[in-house]
């Protein structure tokens, strides 16, 4: 069982590219959590889809934080009731103030006492597909410690259909988000509506 925790875009882009890959998927949203998009109120309506972050955090092996920052503390506070020794947490998020150089997976790193934390997914950021509308992107950096986990973090990215390229160690995680926030710089800085992304080339 793979838990997808956030009522966000993201979420529900990589939740729907693996349940067609034949993977039971759980989403996990916060207390309090309406949804509006239709795609959400189907899943709101579809049986045992949609549960709280302590129902999904419970009943799952594999768990990917797709959460906004505002609500990652409800996200921390579930899982400190839980054994993490046999969970694998993929951190699918970016910090706020990139200025400061603070880094989400290092923060959730601090608090969660886990050995199984990665970072992947955070190169397309919460509101993906919306910033890539014609499906361009086709890859996501990944990084974490050297254990087996880490392959099984490979095939989650290649089931959800992109090109899986390793970062190295999890202490690299700040240089994958640094590479969001720049893209979005570069978006901010042009007068142009569009987004950008970088794609990585061999030579």
């Amino acid at each position: 069982m793979i838990g997808i925790l956030g009522g966000t875009r993201l979420a529900l882009t990589l939740g729907k590219a693996l349940s067609s890959r034949g993977v039971e998927i759980a989403y996990g949203v916060r207390k309090g959590f309406t949804p509006t998009e239709i795609e959400w109120k189907i899943l709101n309506m579809s049986a045992n889809k949609v549960k709280s972050f302590k129902d999904v955090i419970e009943t799952s092996n594999i768990l990917m934080i797709c959460a906004e920052n505002a609500y990652l503390e409800q996200i921390f506070e579930e899982l400190s009731h839980v054994d993490l020794k046999e969970m694998t947490i993929i951190d699918c998020t970016n910090s706020d103030d990139h200025k400061v150089f603070s880094c989400n997976t290092a923060f959730i790193k601090s608090i969660i006492d886990s050995p199984k934390i990665f970072k992947a997914f955070n190169n397309l950021g919460l509101d993906y597909p919306n910033s890539d509308p014609m499906g361009l992107v086709k890859e996501t950096y990944y990084c974490g410690p050297d254990i087996p986990e880490k392959n099984i973090v490979k095939q989650v990215i290649s089931m959800v259909g992109f090109k899986a390229i390793d970062a190295g160690p999890l202490e690299n995680a700040p240089l994958l988000e640094a590479i969001y926030h720049l893209r979005k710089e570069i978006c901010n800085s042009t007068k142009e509506k569009t987004d950008y992304h970088f794609k990585l080339i061999s030579v």
